[in-house]
């Protein structure tokens, strides 16, 4: 079989993904994750980075099959543990200024098939082994990105109807598209769109919102705004001072919700994809910032066990708006990845809420959750936004100023 990914394309996301995801610094280190599959991606990523200068690039590679294997063979009890090790170890590469990168290549439906109970334990295994890589990440500690890349089964779920060759060849441009790497010149593309993204994010903090009221078929949601909330979208600038992208694509500009001011109920518009499960047509309410009640017509026993996690996984962390009318949504493809999905319709996230998005960045923890800030050991996006709905801002005093009509910028 012919190679079907452009290489040239991938060898410019590679490039985008340091140059631009990163920012890469001279001496920096650098930890990246990826499937075995992507491996050609991520040995692009190592090039570039050590001509940037990297001190030390260190990939950590997963094998779908090897997890399948541990569904099929493993003990009843090691689904309850998670190699908590590898966090700690990554976790000090964070303290010492490592940079993060994560590839997306995974099968969407890889664990679709097994123990729901067992996907579950294993899920909140590793969410609470991941804590501490987690709490650097969310808070914003260091430069991270995450880019993705075609892998065949996920390219055969996107694109059913096409040979194995023909789905990933369609997958990759889709990603090159969206990723701007198809342009002739990506890293001006990202600069441009970065300002954009500026903009509008300057325009809702200009505003100041107390709460955000979403209207459509199936949602009458009223999310409030964390005290001292800040609107972001695009390039950020970390606590180690580097300017990064974290994901690439992104369409969003994002901030963090009041835990506990949010009521109404809600639809997904969307399927989520998440740790191999596909969970569909979410339907939940909200009473007081907590979901009270929920429903999924696929993966709903995995969707309950996610939102049981702990006391915070059934509160928001955080609230994102994006445009129906974004490039990913134009495009018409349901990725079944919510690195590209979140990035076709606006979303909400359960669990741990991003400190960087208060205007004081010095915050304790205390004072992150005396504002309103959540804590949990996850952080799930699941899109709730269509050309159908409707978004108001609520100002301090009251008055209602429209943000999205039909899906798009009022």
């Amino acid at each position: 079989m012919t190679n079907p990914i452009d290489q040239i394309k991938l060898n410019k996301l590679a490039e985008v993904a340091v140059k631009v995801g990163l920012r890469l610094e001279k001496g920096q280190d650098l930890v990246m994750t990826s499937t075995l599959e992507a491996a050609p991606l991520a040995r692009m990523i190592t090039e570039h980075a050590y001509k940037a200068g990297a001190g030390l690039v260190t990939t950590l590679f997963t094998d779908p099959e090897a997890t399948l294997a541990r569904y099929k063979y493993g003990h009843d009890e090691s689904f309850d543990r998670a190699a908590d090790w590898v966090f700690e170890g990554m976790a000090k590469a964070f303290d010492n200024n490592a940079a993060r990168l994560a590839i997306a290549a995974d099968n969407p439906m890889l664990l679709a098939n097994e123990d729901p109970d067992k996907v579950g334990r294993a899920n909140k295994a590793m969410s609470e082994a991941g804590s501490p890589v987690r709490k650097r990440i969310t808070e914003f500690w260091v430069n991270w990105n995450i880019v993705a890349y075609p892998g065949a089964d996920w390219a055969k779920l996107v694109f059913p109807d096409d040979s194995e060759e023909v789905a990933i060849g369609k997958l990759a441009d889709a990603i090159f598209a969206a990723s701007r790497v198809d342009l002739d010149d990506p890293i001006g593309a990202w600069d441009a769109h970065n300002a954009k993204l500026a903009t509008k994010s300057k325009w809702l903090n200009d505003h100041d919102f107390a709460a955000l009221k979403y209207t459509g078929p199936g949602t009458d949601l009223t999310v409030g705004l964390a005290e001292g909330h800040e609107w972001m979208g695009g390039a950020s600038r970390s606590k180690n001072g580097i300017t990064c992208n974290p994901n690439i694509p992104t369409e969003e500009v994002f901030t963090t919700p009041h835990a506990h001011k949010v009521d109404g109920y809600v639809r997904s518009t969307k399927p989520l994809s998440y740790s191999g499960s596909l969970i569909d047509d979410i339907k939940v309410v909200f009473k007081d910032g907590k979901i009270v009640e929920v429903s999924a017509s696929k993966g709903e026993d995995v969707w309950v066990k996610v939102l049981d996690t702990d006391e915070g996984a059934r509160r928001l962390g955080e609230v994102a708006l994006v445009p129906h009318s974004s490039p990913i949504s134009q495009s018409g493809i349901l990725f079944f990845n919510t690195l590209f999905d979140e990035n076709a319709a606006c979303h909400i996230a359960q669990g741990q809420c991003y400190t960087k998005c208060f205007k004081d960045q010095d915050l304790s923890s205390e004072q992150v959750k005396s504002a309103g800030g959540n804590s949990s050991n996850i952080h799930i996006d699941w899109m709730i936004g269509s050309d159908d709905i409707d978004i108001d801002g609520i100002k301090q005093n009251g008055d209602i100023v429209p943000v999205f009509r039909k899906g798009e910028w009022a």
